[in-house]
């Protein structure tokens, strides 16, 4: 009988973990492109290898529009909460500029959408704070300069790729290209 149920319950969280990656993948393959302003730092981690600690421009400004106590920068204890919705714009680029903080009285614009944000430690943060590459890539990905990421209806966000001023995807050289 127990291992039936061992046989089960691994079945269960199979099916989940495959079901999770499924919605991941129709996200990335289906959801809304829009491009994110970003102000990298890319520091180095001996434990986890090469990666750009991501912040997003717009966080910053989400970060002056929520509410504060009077005395402090900190987000006030009774808010309903630090996560939420931002009204983003976009351009014909799907490049995002931020608008407002989302509330429900006001309908968005035909070139607006939300992006949900979540505060952590102070920061304002969207989707990821990391973009992880591969070791001796630094030098590609110097160049970032907007994450694109794809949304689904609720506003989540995954980070797809970097790309540079220009909009041009950011990729891996080979080894030889940098010798």
């Amino acid at each position: 009988m127990q291992g039936k149920i061992a046989l089960l319950s691994m079945l269960l969280i199979l099916g989940a973990i495959n079901w999770s990656i499924f919605g991941k993948e129709k996200h990335l393959s289906e959801g809304a492109i829009v491009y994110l302003q970003l102000a990298p730092v890319d520091p180095r981690s001996l434990m986890q290898g090469d990666y750009m600690a991501l912040r997003f421009g717009i966080g910053d400004q989400v970060y002056r529009a929520l509410p504060k106590s009077e005395n402090s920068s900190r987000w006030r204890r009774n808010t309903a909460g630090p996560d939420g919705l931002v009204v983003v714009a976009l351009d014909e680029k799907n490049i995002a500029t931020y608008q407002r903080i989302h509330n429900d009285q006001q309908p968005l614009s035909a070139n607006e959408m939300l992006l949900k944000y979540r505060v952590r430690n102070g920061v304002v943060k969207f989707a990821t704070n990391a973009f992880f590459f591969q070791e001796g890539q630094a030098r590609v990905y110097q160049l970032a300069r907007y994450g694109k990421f794809r949304v689904d209806n609720t506003g989540d966000l995954l980070l797809a790729a970097m790309y540079d001023k220009d909009l041009n995807m950011l990729e891996p050289e080979t080894a030889t290209k940098f010798q």
